[in-house]
């Protein structure tokens, strides 16, 4: 579900992105331009992704849905982990690589097998022992 969740917001970031585009540049509107505008939206996206995935691991939907993306080693993730997590995603998109978690012994996607990072469950909130209290 926060797959989907994020699907909708991703639809609201870029008609956002797409809008300033188009107030900023209205030939963007030109069919020839449409691949230069597909890479935008996707840069946009990977800013979206990789700026929050480094500070914090959470997405609105992954706070939602209490998910955090962590190193393998449990610490933050760093941006270059993070770049290729991202990376991975795009290239295997429409792959069913979703259904590698089916068959992987620690059920993790196949991009988080291969940029070393993991999703946890985040019941605390992101609180620690520290800041629980105030």
């Amino acid at each position: 579900m926060s797959l989907v969740y994020e699907g909708l917001l991703l639809l609201a970031l870029f008609m956002i992105a797409d809008l300033a585009l188009l107030l900023a540049v209205p030939v963007a509107r030109d069919p020839a331009f449409r691949p230069l505008v597909q890479l935008y939206l996707l840069a946009v996206s990977g800013g979206y992704f990789v700026w929050l995935w480094t500070h914090g691991g959470q997405t609105l939907a992954m706070k939602t849905w209490r998910l955090r993306l962590v190193a393998a080693d449990g610490g933050p993730v760093p941006l270059r982990q993070a770049a290729v997590r991202f990376a991975v995603v795009v290239l295997t998109f429409m792959l069913p690589a979703f259904l590698w978690a089916l068959v992987d012994r620690e059920r993790q996607f196949l991009h988080d097998r291969l940029a070393g990072t993991r999703i946890i469950n985040d019941e605390g909130g992101g609180k620690t022992a520290e800041n629980q209290d105030g």
